[in-house]
């Protein structure tokens, strides 16, 4: 039986908050679960911070360089201190078989693994450890569009 707990729920009303909400679930997952490969699923609609997210993870954990959204690539890949990191997105995809032309499977091997639009990959890509929920939250109070972060770690039925 699948089941869930839910690690953050959080407001993000900009993009420090962002930043910190991405730093804590580094620590997390450094003082809880930082077993090898990890799979976590990015769920929200277009501009709605997914890589924003991703690039806070990857700075928290040391890297430097530039990080861009996948969106025309559908992967990009890094190495921090030997972890093998990538971010997909897989939006643009016409056939989910796609992904067996660029070797998916090997990109799960001991490393973690952001999956944008993880509906277009069914049946190709890994269950998630995590899910990123991110959904658009409208202040009435000030009319501003801000975020809600929810982050679900899954526990999976074991064979």
């Amino acid at each position: 039986m699948n089941s869930s707990t839910v690690v953050f729920d959080k407001f993000s009303e900009n993009e420090n908050d962002t930043q910190k909400l991405a730093t804590e679930f580094v620590n997390y997952l450094k003082q809880n679960d930082f077993k090898l490969p990890i799979v976590i699923y990015l769920d929200g609609n277009l501009g709605l911070g997914k890589t924003t997210f991703v690039r806070y993870f990857l700075k928290s954990l040391g890297y430097a360089g530039f990080v861009k959204s996948p969106t025309f690539t559908i992967v990009e890949s890094y190495n921090i201190e030997s972890i093998d990191i990538h971010h997909f997105d897989l939006y643009r995809l016409a056939d989910p078989e796609e992904l067996e032309y660029i070797g998916i499977d090997e990109y799960f091997d001991n490393s973690i693994s952001f999956i944008e639009w993880a509906c277009h990959g069914k049946g190709y890509i890994k269950k998630p450890d995590y899910i990123v929920e991110i959904q658009n939250i409208k202040n009435t109070k000030n009319l501003q569009i801000n975020r809600n972060f929810k982050i679900i770690k899954k526990h999976h039925a074991k064979k």
